[in-house]
């Protein structure tokens, strides 16, 4: 398995677009509207956001997907047509639009939406501009670019990757782009994920790999502890790599599975990396407890706690904040068994044995802190679970973008 250009472009027979129609009106300059067409049906699978508040387009997609099967998926940044007049007409209108100018059947075409909530979606710019952005398809590492760039809000940089592997003696690709930098918190985040691939697999099987998937990579992220109304992430598989296809969890599964999960990993790390004012990537890496649930729990408590973000964000290394956040965890573990340590590029430095403070170099901390990845690396000795989660720094930048994020 070996990552390769392209994005959702690598896979054969996918082709990719993003222009701007209107939807941002405050920049029109920044690209708001991204397509991706196969040019065969596909299998088709997805999973959306826990919270309760469901934006539009997340209810049309559930119905879309129920047959396990799809054609494209339109996206629109700048307005998440959640918690708006006619937003469920108007996410419809978005799939009619689209059905028209590729040629396929409306119920075939997925949809996303991210930016605020609670306004009228301008579906008429979007209609007229379906044209224009069908027109624009190309297979290249430009139409990715494009389409990537076309789903960002406060994104400062395009999440893009694509993964290629052996199946079944055939080459097989995923790619995909994904937009994420704040109300990320795992269930999942305000993100929205589109993955392609040429790998032949049945609808059930894809739909297994992307939970499996999902609870390895978007869901162990945190940059503000908020769970979005439109978290969504969905994949597309049109067989064309020409492997037999998978049906069970055989090895060819396991193949896709791996390629699938570093994919969404490499993903993962770049929305927490690009968290909203965000300084420093924060990874925790949890080994030694009782099984991988329990580490998966400290580790989430720990990226997700806000001393221990603004601690990092000062180059703080105040480790007393990383033992309270495993203590209210809600894992049972002996504390007198834990230690901590903190490393970057900088170099690595114990802070912590079995949960009692240990003398070190204030400046040599500082130095390894002032990184931008940063990890916290913990050590229960209960057992030998082991888990990685990623977070970020909470930064004064955080209160300026979500201040006036409306207005």
């Amino acid at each position: 398995m070996k990552f390769v250009e392209n994005g959702v472009c690598a896979p054969q027979g996918f082709q990719a677009s993003g222009i701007h129609v209107g939807v941002k009106t405050h920049a029109t300059w920044k690209k708001d509207v991204a397509l991706i067409v196969s040019d065969v049906e596909c299998a088709a699978a997805g999973i959306f956001t826990k919270n309760v508040v469901k934006a539009a387009p997340i209810l049309v997609d559930l119905a879309h997907l129920a047959d396990g099967k799809a054609r494209a998926i339109l996206a629109n940044s700048g307005n998440a047509n959640a918690c708006a007049p006619q937003g469920e007409e108007n996410a419809a209108r978005m799939c009619a639009a689209a059905a028209k100018a590729i040629g396929c059947d409306a119920n075939d075409v997925l949809v996303s939406s991210t930016g605020v909530i609670g306004q009228t979606l301008n579906i008429s710019v979007i209609e007229e501009g379906v044209p224009a952005l069908h027109a624009a398809l190309e297979s290249s590492a430009a139409a990715s670019d494009a389409a990537a760039h076309a789903i960002m809000t406060t994104d400062t940089v395009k999440k893009e990757a694509a993964v290629e592997t052996v199946i079944g003696g055939k080459t097989c690709r995923i790619g995909g782009i994904a937009k994420g930098s704040g109300m990320i918190h795992p269930n999942m985040g305000t993100m929205l994920c589109f993955l392609t691939t040429d790998c032949a697999i049945a609808a059930p099987m894809l739909k297994k790999a992307l939970l499996a998937t999902a609870n390895r990579s978007f869901n162990r992220i945190s940059v503000d502890g908020d769970t979005s109304t439109n978290d969504s992430c969905m994949i597309l598989a049109n067989g064309l790599a020409g492997n037999a296809p998978i049906t069970d969890e055989g090895a060819d599964y396991q193949a896709f599975l791996e390629a699938l999960q570093a994919l969404c990993v490499h993903m993962a790390r770049s929305m927490a990396s690009d968290g909203e004012g965000a300084k420093h990537l924060i990874t925790c890496a949890v080994t030694g407890a009782k099984s991988e649930e329990s580490a998966e729990a400290v580790a989430k408590s720990v990226i997700s706690s806000t001393l221990t973000k603004a601690a990092i964000f000062g180059a703080d290394a105040n480790w007393g904040r990383v033992l309270c956040a495993m203590g209210y965890s809600g894992e049972v573990f002996d504390p007198d068994k834990v230690d901590v340590s903190f490393a970057s590029a900088a170099g690595e430095i114990a802070v912590c044995a079995a949960g009692r403070g240990l003398p070190f170099d204030e400046d040599l901390a500082k130095k390894i802190l002032t990184e931008h990845d940063v990890e916290i690396r913990v050590a229960m000795g209960e057992g030998e679970g082991s888990c990685t989660c990623w977070g970020c720094d909470i930064t004064y930048d955080y209160i300026k973008i979500n201040g006036d994020y409306r207005t």
